[in-house]
C-alpha cells in the first residue's frame, strides 16, 4: 500500500514550485512521468485537454490511466511506447497516439518523449503532446525547441516579458537564437497584431542613422527620392528589435536614448514632431554591464533597455536539447533537399559531445554539410567531422550530469559510484536514487551492473 504523501521541507516545496512554473511554460500539455509509468507534474494545459480540476490529485497516477482509459502500459495493447522506448535508449522519441479527452472523446495526438534529469538525478520522461486538430503554431514557436531545465526556464521568462509592456534585453552567445526569443515574444505579447521591426545595429552609422530609424521628407538630401517613414515610425502599435545594440557607437547611442525616453521625432528634412508607440526587445551577445563600467555603452540607455532581462543558455549548456533540435533541423533540410535522411546513433552522440561554440547557427551548418555530403541518407560520426583540431574540440569524456546526457551513461556511472560508495548495499542505493529496489534491479540489469 503506497504510503501517504507527507508536507515536504521548505526546500522541496520550492523545488516542486519552480519545476511546476517551469512546465507551465510550455505552450502544449506537458506532463513528466517517472520511470514506474506515474505522473510526477503536469502543466495547466495537460490538465485542460484532460478535463483535471486544478486541484484534482494527479500526482503519482499512472499515465496511461490519464490520457488513454486504459489499465496497463500502452506497448502492451499494441501500441509503440515513448516511456519504453526514452527509458530503454536515454533519446527523444516521437509517435502518433490517440487520446481520450476530458469528455471521453478520441482525439489523435503527436507525443513527443525526451529524457530530462530531475531533482537528485532521477531520470523522468518529458511529454509534449500536441493535438493533431489544433492550429498549427506561429512559425517561431515551432522552432522554440527544448526540454531541459535551463529552456523551459528561458521560456517562462519569456513568456512573462511577453505579457509586460516593459523593455526586455536579450542576452546571449552569438548563434544562440535571439532574434526568434524577440519574436516569441512579440506574437506572444498584446501587440502580435502590430509589426515586428528589426533593426541590425551593426550596420547603422552617423551619417544614415537618423534617416534610417526616422525617416526622412522628399528632397532631404540628394538621393532621397520622396518621403520615407523609417523604423521606428514602422513599429508603431509593434516591437521594436534592436538586434546587436552592443555595437553601437557613443555618439549614436545617445541619439537612440533620447527618442525612446521621449516616443517623439522627426524625419530628416521635417519640421513636424511625429510620435510612435513602440515596445522595445534589444539583443546583444555582449556583457553590457562590464561595457558600461568601461565606457564602451552609456549606463542610462542599458537601464533603459534592461527593465527586464533575459539570458539565452549556450547550447553546451541545454545538450539534453540536441537530438530534439537536429532531428527539426535536419527534417527541415531533409525538405528542402527533396530525399530523407536520418542519423546513426553513434552520429547523435557524437553531436552531443561537441561544444558548438557557434550553438544552433553551427549546429544547422553541421548537419547542412552532412546532408550534403551523404549519398545514402544515412549520416554517419564521418559525415559530421567534429574531429578534434576544428572550430572546436570535441569533448572527450561523457557528459557530467548537470550538463546534458549521453544519459545512459551518466546514469549508469554514477549507480556504479553509489554502489562503491555504499559497499554494494542495494537498499541503501535504491534509497539513494529515491527509487524502488524493485526499480534498481531493472536498472541494473539494463547497465549490466547486477
Amino acid at each position: 500500500m503506497r504510503a501517504q504523501r507527507n508536507a515536504g521541507s521548505p526546500a522541496q516545496d520550492d523545488g516542486e514550485a519552480l519545476t511546476q512554473s517551469l512546465i507551465d511554460a510550455h505552450e502544449y500539455p506537458f506532463v513528466l512521468i517517472d520511470d514506474d509509468y506515474r505522473l510526477v507534474a503536469a502543466n495547466r494545459a495537460y490538465r485542460r485537454a484532460y478535463g483535471l480540476d486544478e486541484h484534482a490529485g494527479l500526482v503519482g497516477r499512472r499515465c496511461y490511466e490519464v490520457s488513454h482509459r486504459l489499465d496497463q502500459p500502452c506497448h502492451l495493447n499494441g501500441e509503440d511506447c515513448p516511456h519504453r522506448q526514452v527509458f530503454a535508449t536515454g533519446e527523444m522519441h516521437e509517435v502518433l497516439h490517440t487520446h481520450y479527452d476530458g469528455r471521453g472523446q478520441a482525439e489523435r495526438v503527436r507525443i513527443r518523449g525526451h529524457a530530462i534529469r530531475g531533482p537528485a538525478g532521477r531520470l523522468w520522461l518529458g511529454e509534449s503532446i500536441e493535438r493533431l486538430t489544433t492550429p498549427e503554431p506561429r512559425g517561431c514557436e515551432r522552432r522554440m525547441i527544448g526540454f531541459s531545465p535551463r529552456y523551459l526556464r528561458m521560456l517562462q521568462q519569456l513568456g512573462q516579458a511577453a505579457a509586460s509592456q516593459a523593455s526586455v534585453l536579450l542576452q546571449g552567445e552569438s548563434g544562440v537564437g535571439k532574434e526568434l526569443a524577440a519574436q516569441f515574444i512579440h506574437h506572444r505579447s498584446p501587440r502580435t497584431d502590430g509589426p515586428m521591426i528589426t533593426v541590425d545595429c551593426t550596420t547603422l552609422n552617423a551619417n544614415l542613422f537618423e534617416a534610417e530609424l526616422f525617416g526622412h521628407e522628399r528632397g532631404a538630401y540628394t538621393g532621397s527620392v520622396g518621403r520615407r517613414p523609417g523604423l521606428f515610425e514602422q513599429a508603431d502599435k509593434g516591437t521594436l528589435f534592436l538586434d546587436e545594440v552592443g555595437e553601437l557607437p557613443l555618439e549614436l547611442q545617445a541619439k537612440l536614448l533620447r527618442v525612446l525616453e521621449s516616443g517623439e521625432f522627426r524625419r530628416v528634412g521635417g519640421r513636424s514632431q511625429l510620435r510612435a508607440d513602440v515596445r522595445v526587445v534589444a539583443a546583444t551577445n555582449r556583457d553590457l554591464r562590464r561595457s558600461v563600467n568601461d565606457g564602451t555603452f552609456r549606463g542610462d540607455l542599458y537601464y533603459r533597455l534592461a527593465c527586464i532581462v533575459v539570458g539565452l543558455p549556450p547550447l553546451r549548456e541545454r545538450r539534453e536539447d540536441i537530438p530534439a533540435l537536429a532531428d527539426a533541423l535536419l527534417n527541415q533540410l531533409c525538405r528542402e533537399h527533396g530525399r530523407p535522411c536520418y542519423m546513426t546513433r553513434e552520429a547523435v552522440d557524437c553531436l552531443m559531445e561537441y561544444d558548438f561554440p557557434g550553438n544552433i547557427r553551427e549546429l544547422k551548418n553541421v548537419l547542412q554539410r552532412a546532408v550534403a555530403l551523404s549519398s545514402d541518407g544515412v549520416i554517419d560520426v564521418r559525415q559530421l567531422d567534429l574531429c578534434p583540431g576544428g572550430p572546436a574540440k570535441r569533448r572527450a569524456h561523457a557528459v557530467e550530469p548537470g550538463g546534458a546526457p549521453s544519459l545512459r551513461r551518466v546514469e549508469s556511472r554514477y549507480i556504479e559510484e553509489l554502489l562503491a560508495e555504499h559497499g554494494g548495499h542495494r537498499r541503501r542505493v535504491a534509497e539513494a536514487l529515491g527509487v524502488s529496489e524493485r526499480t534498481l534491479y531493472r536498472k541494473l540489469r539494463r547497465y549490466g551492473l547486477g
